[in-house]
């Protein structure tokens, strides 16, 4: 799946070379050759050469010659990897693409060595934990609130009622909760993400 995704960046950078009106005497875009993909955790590095159509990516262990009529925007990679014939599904992340195979699926982020080395050094982002809380969904006015703080309700039963587009919603507990505070109320105007209540 690295080579794959390294031949969809080379496919795209080829294209970026190949713009036209470009300003006359201005050198020519040049693109590193060295790429890194990050893919499930796992590093690899490999030199692109190109010739007569193929694509040759060396990886530190071996070359691998990669062969495709792939043009940027199509939904499936179809190509051979030294020799053999492999359909994949592809869509464009940030630095990368997402790839599917054989029911696989991984983002790949492709970047020349100086964007890996600044890469490296991005925080990750953690994930808010929004299990304790009920968020608004929607832009929206409160029309009710169905619960009041220490109640105990079970999953499926409902908690409040927003309204937005001049539809009533009506928002359920996911889980059994005990409610522990109701930050918003009724004819309160909420933006999406809003947290409506918290739970103990």
């Amino acid at each position: 799946m690295a080579a794959i995704a390294i031949a969809c960046d080379h496919r795209l950078n080829s294209r970026k070379r190949h713009v036209s009106a470009q300003m006359e005497g201005w050198r020519k875009v040049e693109f590193e050759r060295t790429r890194i993909v990050s893919l499930g955790g796992e590093r690899f590095e490999g030199q692109v050469t190109e010739q007569s159509g193929a694509v040759t990516i060396a990886f530190a262990d071996r070359p691998m010659t990669v062969a495709s009529d792939w043009r940027p925007g199509e939904p499936v990679w179809r190509g051979t990897l030294d020799g053999v014939t492999i359909a994949a599904q592809v869509r464009p992340i940030l630095n990368g693409v997402a790839l599917g195979h054989a029911g696989a699926y991984a983002n790949a982020h492709v970047y020349t060595p100086r964007e890996a080395e600044l890469a490296a050094l991005m925080p990750e982002k953690a994930a808010a934990d929004t299990g304790k809380v009920l968020l608004c969904p929607m832009p929206g006015l409160v029309k009710a609130l169905l619960v009041t703080v220490g109640q105990e309700v079970k999953a499926g039963e409902p908690l409040a009622m927003v309204e937005a587009m001049k539809m009533e919603n009506v928002l359920r507990a996911e889980k059994d909760v005990t409610i522990a505070k109701i930050l918003a109320k009724e004819g309160d105007s909420l933006a999406v993400d809003a947290v409506i209540m918290e739970f103990a």
